[in-house]
């Protein structure tokens, strides 16, 4: 499991548990991420949070791994 995938996971158990943090993630997901898990992410990184319903499902297509190698290492370095 990479870096990116915990934190994801740390940060996705913490908007269960607490109502007001995932209120700041949806407003302000860097801002809530900083102030919870002291995670800067860089200006470069655009974060977008958005709730699933019953209803509505939201399917995630990950960049293609080619895309991925090429581009700059320290996009990824945001989550180490």
């Amino acid at each position: 499991m990479s870096a990116e995938q915990v934190w994801q996971e740390k940060i996705i158990q913490k908007a269960w548990e607490d109502a007001e943090f995932k209120k700041q993630l949806i407003a302000d997901p860097k801002a809530a991420v900083k102030e919870a898990f002291g995670i800067d992410v860089p200006d470069s990184i655009e974060v977008e949070v958005v709730e699933e319903t019953a209803n509505k499902y939201y399917f995630v297509l990950p960049q293609s791994p080619a895309a991925v190698r090429s581009a700059d290492e320290s996009v990824g370095a945001a989550w180490q």
